[in-house]
């Protein structure tokens, strides 16, 4: 009996180191392809909290309920789904990695907004892939409120007339991209008429990340990402394309499932580039 014993307790100690060497691959099946994604070490508490209702089969079935082309989609509301109401206690305390960034395919935890969620606590369910663009540095570095605030307070002075009817021209064809970058052409000259610096501080890594890769550089240090798509980027694309009503939902619902699989932690790191932090 003690050497049955002994055995179960060997096994128990090797079946556990094999999964010290082994990692969740997580794998999103949508109706426009299949997406596979890791989830950060890094960010203990999101990757268990997403790793338990993905092994429950709760998010299978959930819908992206927030889709916007160029910036993210969204989904995992498994509270609308079950017909239940999130709590404050199922949150989940914010792990803001410094260095993760908000390029495309990574995955962050939503999050309701700092007025009333000051600790930037996340969702207990809900997640967005980042879809993003490309910016270009004078984006990247100018302070875009203030420089909105203060192209609107000269458009309302008589003087600039010209001026206002650029921006007139381009508000009547609807064309708010081109009313975007002509405010960034206009900059040194609002900000000299008005004394008014407009530049922002920005570490140079944002710049140089930002200007080739497509994201949403605002959200950085702002959501925890916990987790990265590394393979079905298209998808993403795909899904972000479908045309949507009211609050950037898609007109046709879209459903998305959830499989996990274990896989070496070695071959994770050879394949997806993912280097595991060491254990202290």
């Amino acid at each position: 009996m003690k050497k049955l014993l002994l055995a179960f307790v060997i096994l128990a100690i090797a079946l556990s180191a094999c999964d010290k060497n082994k990692d969740y691959l997580v794998t999103i099946h949508t109706e426009y392809g299949d997406m596979k994604a890791i989830l950060y070490d890094e960010t203990p508490l999101h990757k268990k909290n997403f790793i338990e209702l993905a092994k429950a089969g709760r998010y299978d079935s959930t819908i992206w309920h927030r889709v916007i082309e160029g910036f993210m989609i969204q989904g995992g509301d498994v509270q609308t789904k079950e017909g239940i109401r999130e709590t404050e206690d199922q949150r989940i305390p914010a792990e803001i990695v410094k260095g993760f960034q908000h390029t495309k395919g990574a995955i962050a935890a939503a999050r309701q907004g700092d007025q009333v969620n000051p600790k930037k606590m996340s969702s207990s369910s809900q997640f967005y892939i980042v879809d993003g663009r490309k910016y270009s540095e004078a984006e990247l570095t100018t302070d875009q409120m203030k420089l909105n605030q203060g192209v609107s307070q000269m458009l309302r002075d008589d003087q600039y007339d010209s001026l206002r009817q650029l921006f007139t021209e381009l508000q009547l064809k609807g064309d708010f991209e081109g009313m975007n970058q002509l405010a960034l052409d206009c900059k040194d000259y609002v900000s000299k008429e008005l004394g008014i610096s407009m530049d922002r501080d920005v570490d140079p890594e944002t710049v140089a990340t930002y200007t080739v890769t497509d994201g949403a550089p605002h959200l950085d240090n702002e959501y925890t990402i916990f987790g990265r798509v590394v393979e079905g980027l298209e998808v993403i694309d795909k899904i972000a394309a479908v045309k949507t009503a009211r609050g950037d939902k898609p007109e046709k619902d879209t459903y998305l499932t959830i499989e996990l699989e274990m896989v070496p932690k070695k071959e994770i790191t050879k394949k997806y580039g993912y280097e595991y932090p060491k254990e202290k």
